[in-house]
């Protein structure tokens, strides 16, 4: 049987995690509906998911249809765990985004209906929660079209909606023609003709949908299955399933990865190629390190089961490969893995509480990191604080019950700060040279520092041969060059630019009659990662670097005769409207907020509306901080700005 690997999205509270149990209950996996009030739905396993009503981990599920079997992966809807749907993304064959019919369009919606529509993911649309006062269906088609600007296909209507009796009415209507025609000549030709049949209308529409080029629009309800079996005839007659020999040179990609209840790693793993079996030696990662696959299991009609193997197009549980990590390639290396979000622009210290030590917590918060990639963890000897990055405050809560239920460590945070960027200004670069100038490393490196697109990331080339020294040593270099970015001038990460290697070299390995290698006269992998962060922040001061911010897109929906009392509290938040509009009775304003200033937007949006205000935000972009002094991170390394202080902390051999 056909395989499909298929995503459930949505802004939270459209009603994914109660869709996911509508489809296993159809096709036959479960007797009951499980309910998300009562927290007994097979996807949000957690405590806290149950507990909270949300979903925080992605999580898989199997049912089979009449010609093919789905693994459906469940993904949060809050963008606090934005990270969960950017793992799923890369390993989907289709998708299933939902919206409410209630609330409509919001702004987690268009993320990520812009990202499925750069990956080129099918993608259907369930419109759920027609049965809800207040539903509506044209009016939901025409806010999608308005704001996704995406080719939609309505596959019929909605009857009696906003009532408990609301059912949809499947039928194509005229419209779908006029969108199908635009991506097929042959089809615009056979209609100016009148050639049309249904059969060649359904033909389009599927062979479309799996190019990613039109949406299928269905309404429905999750809750009371109106539109739920018309949905599932949509997955399976429009949406392509997985490819891949199971012959071939084994390929996968893990896109997430959890502990077992004896601490061990557990791996979900997506095979593109090849056969994975237990006990095979499996290579992976960047650093091809291999593992050997003790045990796996597969999907099967809403469980795992233990396998001998797993072939190309399921995915799997797989123990084994304790150093795995998300995003790491098993066997041939695939495609590479990409962000498609914008990474955390929040970070807040983590403070121990009564009785929990600091290594514990270190080590708590250094597996959490494991499992979200984009959690970064920031340990700062010096001080002895660790701080982590985060989306919003609803992951700080999370990550606050998460420690105190999974780990035992009571911990509160510090005020949550904005993180920043450094981007370099100009061109700078720097020189030491072996044994010239106070250098206490046996190492010359040269490093030319040049600014980069934004989004581009961090590049690293040489000017000097390849075969002027150990190829190690070149290793280092690079290494200690992303790691010494992650600290500008300012204390700020600097994402973009490209670092060059002008200058190198090293001492020989050095021995004496009957000896052995003297260290103290031949260069080591040391000398290299020691001199790395001076000459780079000599070169990055030389270049000059300037302080970016995030800063958020927003779209606020408000009672036009409070307008008044909104525009001076938006000026004095650094808030810039740029699109003014009405809709009814209230007024729509868009435009960019510094994302330092969105929490306080949030709390006092309310007061200044009569609670009538709705307010959506997403990060944008970085912009350079214009107001107020330039914001200055502490650092968390040996702080080569200060040169004298650096060679006390990192080498013994200052003054030799």
């Amino acid at each position: 049987m056909h395989l499909l690997n298929l995503g459930i999205l949505a802004h939270v509270d459209a009603g994914k995690t109660s869709l996911t149990e509508r489809l296993l209950h159809a096709a036959g996996v479960t007797d009951e509906i499980g309910s998300v009030d009562a927290g007994s739905t097979r996807t949000d396993t957690l405590a806290l998911e149950r507990r909270r009503g949300i979903t925080i981990k992605s999580a898989v599920v199997s049912f089979p249809l009449d010609t093919v079997t789905v693994n459906l992966i469940d993904t949060p809807g809050h963008p606090d765990f934005i990270a969960e749907v950017e793992r799923v993304l890369g390993v989907l064959d289709g998708a299933v985004l939902v919206v409410s019919a209630v609330e409509g369009v919001q702004a987690q919606t268009r993320v990520l209906m812009r990202t499925l529509r750069r990956l080129r993911i099918p993608t259907l649309v369930f419109v759920n929660k027609i049965d809800r006062r207040g539903a509506g269906d044209r009016a939901v088609l025409d806010e999608m079209a308005r704001r996704l600007a995406v080719p939609l296909v309505a596959m019929g209507t909605a009857a009696a909606p906003g009532t408990p009796a609301a059912r949809f009415v499947p039928g194509l209507g005229p419209s779908a023609l006029d969108t199908l025609t635009d991506h097929d000549d042959g089809l615009l030709s056979a209609y100016v003709d009148g050639r049309v049949t249904a059969g060649r209308l359904r033909a389009a529409l599927a062979r479309q949908t799996r190019r990613a080029l039109v949406h299928p629009v269905y309404f429905g309800s999750a809750i009371t299955g109106a539109g739920v079996p018309e949905l599932i005839d949509g997955i399976e007659r429009l949406l392509p399933t997985a490819g891949g020999d199971p012959d071939g040179p084994l390929s996968g990609t893990v896109f997430k990865v959890e502990r077992g209840p004896a601490g061990e790693k557990v791996a979900y793993a997506r095979i593109f190629s090849g056969t994975l079996r237990v006990r095979d030696r499996v290579p992976f990662g960047a650093a091809r390190e291999e593992g050997r696959v003790t045990a796996l299991t597969v999907f099967d009609r809403g469980a795992d089961s233990r396998q001998d193997g797993a072939a190309a197009g399921r995915i799997a549980r797989v123990w084994g490969l304790g150093g795995i990590r998300i995003g790491d390639a098993l066997g041939a290396p695939g495609q590479a893995y990409e962000h498609h979000f914008a990474p955390p622009s929040l970070e807040t210290v983590v403070v121990p509480g009564p009785g929990t030590g600091r290594r514990s917590l270190h080590l708590a918060l250094t597996q959490l990191a494991e499992q979200d990639p984009l959690i970064g963890v920031r340990h700062d000897g010096v001080r002895g604080e660790t701080a982590v990055s985060l989306y919003g405050e609803v992951q700080k809560e999370v990550v606050q019950a998460t420690l105190a239920e999974e780990y035992g460590l009571d911990v509160t945070f510090r005020e949550t700060t904005t993180l920043c960027v450094e981007r370099l200004t100009g061109t700078g670069h720097a020189v030491e040279f072996n044994k010239r100038d106070g250098n206490p490393f046996l190492a010359t490196v040269g490093l030319r520092a040049d600014p980069a697109p934004p989004g581009s990331g961090v590049g690293f080339r040489l000017e000097v041969e390849l075969g002027s020294m150990p190829y190690a040593f070149f290793k280092a270099v690079e290494d200690t060059v992303r790691e010494t970015l992650g600290q500008g001038p300012h204390g700020w990460q600097v994402p973009d630019c490209t670092v060059t290697m002008t200058h190198s070299g090293y001492s020989p390995r050095q021995s004496h009659a009957h000896q052995g290698f003297d260290k103290s006269m031949s260069s080591t992998g040391y000398d290299f990662r020691g001199l790395t962060p001076l000459v780079l922040t000599e070169a990055l001061r030389r270049a000059g670097t300037r302080v970016y911010e995030p800063v958020h897109r927003f779209r606020l929906e408000a009672p036009a005769d409070t307008l008044g009392a909104l525009l001076p509290v938006l000026a004095r938040l650094g808030a810039v409207p740029e699109r003014t509009g009405a809709r009814d009775r209230a007024c729509v304003l868009e435009g960019a907020v510094p994302a330092a200033r969105v929490h306080e937007l949030e709390q006092r949006l309310p007061g200044l509306t009569r609670g009538e205000g709705e307010l959506e935000t997403a990060f944008d972009h970085y912009a350079p901080v214009t107001r107020g002094p330039v914001p200055e991170r502490p650092r968390t390394d040996h702080n080569p700005l200060d040169r004298k202080e650096y060679l006390l902390n990192v080498t013994r051999r200052v003054g030799d």
